[in-house]
C-alpha cells in the first residue's frame, strides 16, 4: 500500500514527494499478527531512536494499541509505546519497583483516514530532563502531557537492551488485547547515534503543513539498528540496514 504525504493536521494529501514510500504491511488484531526480535549488544543504552509511518484501523478506536515494546517478562519491567484506550500516545518503562518514564499525550490520535509519522528519540545523557526523551507526531514535538515522567539522567532502559525480546504490534507482557490492528511502514530502530526529526522527513517547500517521508537507507543504525521497509512479501522482517537484523 502506497504510503501518501502527511499533513501535520493529519488529512490525506495528493502532493508529490521527492521519495515515495512502496510498501506497507497489514497487522490483523483478530490473528494476534506481530514481529519480534531478540536484541544483541547495543551500541549504546542511552542514545536510540525509533521511527515508522502508522495508519491505524477504524476498528481499535477506543480499544487501544500497542506498537513496540520490549519485554522483561512480567508486568512491571518492560519498556512500550502504545495508544492507551482513551486514544492518547504513551511512552513507558519501568524497572520493576517504579516507573522509569512516563508520557502520555493530551492529545487524542482517531483519525483512521491518515498516516502518522510517529518518531521517538531518546538521549539520557542530556542534562535538562525534557530533552531525554522527545517525542514528535508528523515532524512537530509533542509538548502537552498529561502525565510527564521523564528519565533520570543517563538512565538505561529495557528499551534496547541485549537478551530481550523486542516486539512491533504486541505489548510486551501478552495483554492481547492491545495487539496492533493498522499499517506500518518504514520502521527504523537506530542505536547509539543522536538524530534528528530531519532524517526521518521534510514539510513540503509549498505547502508547510505537509509532513513527507524522507530515504533513510543512509543512516548510521548501530548494532541493533534496523531498517524495515516491508517490500519482500516472503520475508517481511528483512532488515534493510546492512545489519541482518530481521525480525519474525
Amino acid at each position: 500500500m502506497p504510503l501518501p504525504t502527511i499533513p501535520s493536521g493529519n488529512v490525506s494529501s495528493g502532493l508529490a514527494t521527492g521519495y515515495n514510500v512502496a510498501n506497507s504491511v497489514r497487522f490483523n488484531r483478530s490473528d494476534d499478527s506481530y514481529m519480534s526480535r531478540t536484541f544483541g549488544t547495543p551500541t549504546n543504552r542511552k542514545k536510540f531512536t525509533i521511527s515508522f509511518w502508522l495508519k491505524r484501523s477504524r476498528i481499535t478506536i477506543s480499544g487501544g494499541m500497542a506498537l513496540f515494546g520490549s519485554d522483561g517478562g512480567n508486568t512491571s519491567i518492560f519498556g512500550t509505546i502504545h495508544f492507551n484506550p482513551q486514544d492518547d500516545l504513551a511512552i513507558q518503562a519501568a524497572n520493576g519497583s517504579s516507573d522509569i518514564l512516563n508520557l502520555i499525550t493530551d492529545r487524542k490520535f482517531r483519525d483512521v483516514g491518515a498516516w502518522y509519522h510517529i518518531c521517538v528519540i531518546f538521549d539520557t545523557t542530556q542534562s535538562t530532563n525534557t530533552d531525554r526523551v522527545k517525542l514528535y507526531v508528523n515532524g512537530t514535538q509533542e509538548t502537552s502531557f498529561s502525565s510527564n515522567t521523564y528519565p533520570s539522567q543517563n538512565e538505561e532502559f529495557l528499551f534496547n537492551m541485549g537478551t530481550k525480546v523486542h516486539s512491533i504490534g504486541k505489548f510486551p507482557y501478552g495483554a492481547d488485547v492491545l495487539s496492533i490492528d493498522g499499517y506500518l511502514a518504514e520502521f527504523v530502530f537506530i542505536d547509539g547515534t543522536t538524530t534528528s526529526i530531519t532524517d526521518f522527513g521534510e514539510f513540503d517547500e509549498d505547502s508547510p503543513t505537509i509532513w513527507k517521508p524522507k530515504d533513510v537507507s543512509e543512516l548510521t543504525f548501530g548494532n541493533n539498528g534496523c531498517y524495515l521497509d516491508f517490500e519482500d512479501s516472503g520475508d517481511l522482517g528483512d532488515d534493510e540496514s546492512g545489519n541482518g537484523n530481521d525480525f519474525t
